[in-house]
């Protein structure tokens, strides 16, 4: 290994977070960098410490001066000879060391580590917000805030190190400086530091607020934009280009009112810096004259005293910038916390456990759901499949199918009732466990800009080639997968699909969610409209196959086209989210109801509508 890549391990850059992110915004900073605090530590030492060999550069130059005013020229050599091997071995070898160390520990250990320490603690974060959090948000607003606020956080713990750690360590070591020469210049650096500390604290506040409010507007950018590019599609059939254009632009409007805000506040801080940055080598360095002028100072009092008080304005203006930034980042921090550390909405019970299933029941008692709306969804619903059964779910749009299949899945909480399988409460058992167990293929499938093999791994990712063609075949996805390629040239299984798979038909996209169900092989088997997509031809073969993947397990099979759940065990119908008729097929034709109504009126088998409902 690399020495460097050693002294890089020094913080471990994937460290998981201990606990929620707090709401506070020191206690939050605390949060992403706990664990990173020995390297930081490193880091602000090697910062001080370049701090006072400034300092120590500045006195050294006045001794140096000292002598070459007061001594012999002679023997300068001889008498001095400690001090100028003392004067090149600090300038040739010491200073560029410590300098070297701190500019290490800061590119090195601080700057690549920080930000994937932060960035990770905050995806897997909001990784574990639930379904509703996304539903209310902008997706690319979220990954901007992400990333926005690891930076920030970075941004900040660099410049405390290098501007603030490096800063308080010279005007320590220049104050202690001047009380050898006269307290006077001790106490006038005091008074000067007061004045500055108080611009500072006018300022910065005001910088932080700017700051923040433009960091909002530039993440809602990023949220329209990205809004608009993945729905391109249809921006482009409803003709909307325009349309959307005044979107971005509004977005972007708001953001450079933001940006003016703070372009204004930050200006005004620099001039400011400048004037009482200004003050400094006229007070030290006359100072010093007038000390020199009574006797009390040297030539090299006053050289050390001007090479002091111009790196401290010089530095004063360095480290207001980086204040500067610092205060601007904490804003963004603020933000960014604010938008990811909420609380998350949907959570495993502190008692809860992982289960494997070993039978498969599922019980819906008296369950009832409305999305907080107080009505709507479901209502008092009691169903009970037996390990191994294969039950279909009928109902129009907004009859509460969906909502059914996603109270099993707990992408919500029950408002009342339970829902248990083999027994076990959900709310019991914990979410990741219970979702290994249930295969789902949906009617909007989701794909990932990956590989296609990447895409059936998807559902256990530790198969084999083997058996992801064998997945792939039984979906009847095999041959079309084989005759894929991308823009970058790689071919079949090693093929990208494109942002949500838009590189393929809708049936496509739908086979292969069928091989990532099939080779999840889950004891429970969600169908939600799984072959809507299809064209007749196909979707016989994929009935086929669908039929051995639901051989020994439970399936629950949402459908709009009757025929292809007539043949199931038992056939559930919903209406304003209740359950109004079950039976088989033919049972439930027998019956005459709702059913029946829906059978007579399909046209190829589709069952139609709200009117179909009435």
């Amino acid at each position: 290994m690399k020495p460097y890549y050693r002294l890089g391990q020094l913080i471990d850059a994937f460290k998981p977070a201990d606990g929620p992110p707090p709401q506070r915004l020191l206690a939050f900073f605390g949060w992403c960098l706990a664990g990173a605090w020995p390297g930081l530590a490193l880091a602000a030492v090697a910062s001080a410490l370049a701090g006072v060999a400034d300092v120590f550069a500045a006195v050294l130059l006045g001794w140096v001066i000292d002598a070459v005013a007061i001594g012999n020229p002679a023997s300068l050599w001889s008498d001095n000879g400690l001090l100028i091997v003392a004067f090149l071995g600090f300038y040739l070898l010491l200073r560029p060391m410590i300098f070297g160390i701190s500019s290490a520990s800061s590119g090195v250990v601080v700057g690549p580590n920080v930000l994937p320490l932060v960035l990770s603690r905050l995806h897997r974060w909001t990784m574990g917000h639930s379904v509703t959090f996304f539903d209310n948000d902008f997706a690319g607003r979220l990954a901007q805030k992400q990333m926005q606020t690891a930076r920030a956080v970075t941004d900040v713990t660099v410049e405390l190190i290098n501007a603030v750690t490096f800063g308080l360590a010279t005007v320590l070591g220049s104050a202690v400086f001047l009380i050898s020469v006269d307290g006077w210049g001790a106490v006038t650096l005091i008074i000067w530091l007061g004045a500055y500390l108080g611009l500072i604290r006018f300022f910065l506040p005001r910088i932080r607020s700017k700051s923040s409010a433009r960091a909002s507007a530039r993440a809602m950018i990023t949220g329209q934009v990205v809004d608009t590019i993945t729905n391109i599609k249809t921006v482009k059939l409803f003709a909307h280009d325009e349309y959307e254009d005044r979107a971005a632009l509004g977005a972007m409007s708001g953001f450079r009112e933001r940006a003016l805000d703070f372009g204004v506040v930050s200006s005004s801080f620099r001039v400011s810096l400048m004037f009482i940055a200004g003050l400094l080598p006229v007070i030290l360095i006359g100072g010093s004259i007038i000390l020199w002028r009574q006797g009390l100072a040297t030539p090299g009092d006053i050289a050390a005293a001007g090479a002091i008080a111009m790196r401290l304005s010089q530095m004063t203006g360095w480290i207001s910038m980086a204040m500067m930034g610092i205060w601007g980042s904490i804003g963004e921090v603020e933000d960014g916390m604010h938008t990811l550390s909420s609380p998350h909405g949907l959570t495993d019970d502190p008692e809860a456990l992982p289960k494997v299933l070993t039978e498969g029941r599922i019980e819906f008692r008296d369950v009832s759901f409305s999305y907080g709306r107080g009505s709507g969804g479901l209502q008092g619903i009691n169903l009970h499949i037996a390990p191994g059964e294969k039950v279909g779910i009928v109902g129009a749009s907004g009859a509460g199918k969906s909502t059914l299949v996603a109270l099993l899945l707990r992408l919500y909480d029950v408002e009342s009732g339970s829902i248990r399988i083999d027994s076990t409460d959900l709310r019991k058992i914990t979410q990741e466990s219970l979702r290994r167990q249930i295969g789902m293929v949906t009617q909007e499938t989701a794909m990932f800009n990956r590989s296609a093999r990447d895409n059936i791994l998807y559902g256990r990712p530790d198969a084999t080639q083997a058996e992801v063609e064998a997945a792939a075949r039984a979906a009847e996805a095999h041959d079309f997968i084989l005759e894929l390629q991308d823009h970058a040239g790689r071919k079949g299984y090693d093929a990208h699909l494109g942002e949500r798979g838009v590189k393929l038909s809708g049936g496509q996209r739908q086979r292969i969610a069928i091989a990532r169900a099939f080779l999840k092989d889950a004891p429970i088997l969600v169908l939600d409209e799984a072959t809507s997509a299809l064209d007749s031809e196909i979707e016989a073969q994929i009935q086929e196959a669908l039929v051995r993947a639901m051989h020994g397990k439970t399936v629950l099979a949402i459908a709009h086209r009757l025929s292809t759940i007539a043949e199931l065990d038992r056939i559930v119908v919903l209406d304003a989210g209740q359950i109004i008729e079950q039976g088989t097929h033919e049972q439930l034709l027998a019956n005459s109801g709702l059913y029946a109504l829906y059978w007579n009126r399909q046209s190829g088998g589709f069952l139609g509508t709200e009117e179909a409902a009435e």
